[in-house]
């Protein structure tokens, strides 16, 4: 299988995954839909509840932090989300570029799409707009936007290098992106790797942090940081349905771990 055919395969079975979640309406997570849950509780997904914008129903638990908290984000500004899944990262972003702004939400989950339209109509929102389309070939115009934010989204995809090069391209110059995103310290255990479905709870996809990091400045952004980290921790019952006691004895004390990570950088001013 070539490398094409198999970033084609993962996408299919992420899009597919994440249609169930809207189809069965769940109000879970990735984590809670397939391997990062344990007992219903999500382990990775933050609290929006307080936030200005917060839409319960828009709220799936797909997240794993908070980038809008630091997106800086100002009235009127055009907002582009990434993985936009039910809506919940745009309505938040939309109470925060008031009614002068407008934010634009991606997502390639048809249904998906079709929940995050519903419910902007249901509160009559007129400067959210939901596409369908691809974030490694966005239907977004050149030089468009102010702010680009995403919420465990990238780690998702193989393709890390296309995306970050489309949003440096539909950035406006002197635009920035706030992302969050799964990161590696080390390198996960073949067993988690190689399951696919893992690319669903937001683990296999991730790569070390230090790669994530460079693939960013490849794309020529600058003003790199990362302003949040937090551990995850996958309780034992998880990990043990893809290796053996002593393989999960061997990456619990191997220093290896799971970061979700907030990470701001700039397309530069020309």
């Amino acid at each position: 299988m070539s490398a094409m055919e198999k970033n084609d395969k993962i996408k299919e079975v992420v899009k597919q995954k994440y249609g169930d979640i809207v189809l069965l309406n769940q109000q879970s997570s990735c984590c809670s839909s397939s391997c990062c849950s344990a007992d219903g509780r999500s382990i990775m997904s933050e609290d929006y509840r307080t936030f200005d914008g917060y839409i319960a129903e828009a709220d799936m638990g797909l997240g794993c932090g908070l980038p809008t908290q630091f997106a800086n984000i100002q009235k009127g500004n055009t907002v582009l989300d990434l993985g936009s899944g039910a809506g919940n990262d745009c309505f938040v972003a939309r109470a925060e570029v008031g009614e002068s702004g407008r934010v634009i939400g991606i997502d390639f989950t048809p249904a998906m799409v079709a929940k995050a339209r519903d419910n902007a109509k249901k509160r009559g929102f007129h400067n959210v707009e939901f596409r369908e389309g691809d974030i490694e070939n966005l239907p977004v115009e050149s030089n468009s936007m102010d702010v680009v934010i995403s919420n465990c989204v990238l780690n998702l995809l193989p393709a890390k290098d296309r995306i970050f090069h489309e949003i440096y391209r539909v950035l406006k110059p002197g635009g920035h992106f706030c992302i969050s995103d799964i990161v590696l310290k080390g390198a996960l255990p073949r067993e988690l790797s190689i399951a696919v479905e893992m690319y669903v709870g937001c683990v296999a996809g991730a790569i070390p942090e230090d790669d994530y990091i460079a693939e960013i400045s490849k794309a020529k952004f600058q003003e790199i940081e990362v302003v949040s980290r937090k551990r995850i921790e996958i309780p034992d019952a998880i990990l043990l349905k893809y290796m053996d006691h002593d393989s999960l004895t061997a990456f619990k004390s191997g220093g290896s771990g799971i970061f979700s990570i907030t990470v701001k950088a700039k397309k530069q001013q020309v």
